[in-house]
């Protein structure tokens, strides 16, 4: 889906861990001398900072920190200004593996889900029934700054051996041996521009398709699936001391069982827990590159 704006979260700790009083069998709280939130955010900036304040505070006393791009974001993290931040897994991957700064912690689950894939699609009366039929016409994705609805599916083609090229309208001439695209800049608009045969095809997430009415679905026929991803993960800073590592998962895996936690995180982008990365550290690197890297280098 859409991420405009674009929202990265980052806290700060640079202080000490202690306990809540077990007996009482309330979550355990990390505490710190200063600690930050920081959001990659170019507006809306007090609506973000007031939306994420009680996640903040449910794990940490903070302050709120902009940061205006990625690349920013790594430079705190480089500093050790910044110890972790949680997003979908582009910019996890730009973050840690191409400027280098992070290092995988844990897994998000949103919605109910671990994980989610893009689909490309187009309508059925369309006459286009294979991705090589694509060639020669536009398709639409969503947003510039959209994991699923531009990241996940262009790479997955670019993989699969084509080349593509940006243009400026579903006016513009598009080359036999090239997919043309363009950005919708919404759900809804890249659906409609795909149903009434505006451009050949569409890219959106399995969520998205599993939120449109049987009408629209019926019109709608899938010509490829990309790899499944997480939908978020956290990540640290790369030299965050083990203990304080383990004890900033531990708080944030069992945030779903009390109460308090489970009503911020459905408040927090409708966040449904956190756990651990099914294949370890090492194998959801090699999964994020292997999405994203390869077709990087074509």
């Amino acid at each position: 889906m859409s991420r405009t704006p674009r929202v990265i979260f980052a806290i700060l700790f640079l202080g000490v861990i202690v306990s809540s009083n077990a007996a009482a069998q309330t979550r355990e709280k990390l505490e710190a001398k200063t600690i930050s939130l920081g959001i990659v955010a170019e507006a809306h900036q007090q609506e973000i900072e007031e939306h994420f304040r009680d996640f903040v505070h449910y794990v940490v006393e903070g302050r709120v920190v902009i940061a205006p791009t990625l690349s920013e974001l790594a430079k705190l993290l480089e500093q050790g200004k910044v110890d972790f931040y949680m997003d979908s897994p582009y910019p996890t991957y730009v973050v840690n593996f191409v400027h280098g700064a992070g290092k995988l912690l844990l897994r998000r689950w949103q919605r109910g889900k671990a994980e989610y894939r893009s689909l490309i699609f187009t309508k059925k009366d369309s006459g286009i029934n294979h991705l090589e039929d694509l060639r020669g016409k536009i398709i639409v994705f969503e947003d510039p700054e959209s994991s699923s609805g531009h990241f996940m599916p262009k790479f997955f083609l670019l993989r699969n051996g084509f080349k593509l090229s940006e243009k400026g309208g579903l006016e513009a001439n598009v080359s036999p041996s090239e997919i043309g695209y363009i950005f919708a800049r919404s759900q809804e608009k890249l659906v409609a521009m795909v149903l009434a045969k505006q451009a050949a095809a569409g890219a959106f997430s399995d969520d998205d398709y599993a939120r449109l009415d049987e009408k629209r679905k019926s019109d709608i026929s899938i010509l490829a699936q990309t790899e499944l991803v997480p939908r978020h993960l956290v990540s640290i800073r790369k030299d965050m001391a083990p203990a304080l590592a383990a004890r900033l998962g531990e708080v944030l895996i069992a945030m779903h069982e009390d109460d308090q936690g489970r009503r911020i995180l459905q408040k927090t982008g409708d966040t449904t827990k956190f756990d651990v990365l099914p294949e370890g550290e090492e194998g959801m690197r090699r999964r994020l590159l292997e999405t994203f890297y390869s077709a990087e280098r074509k």
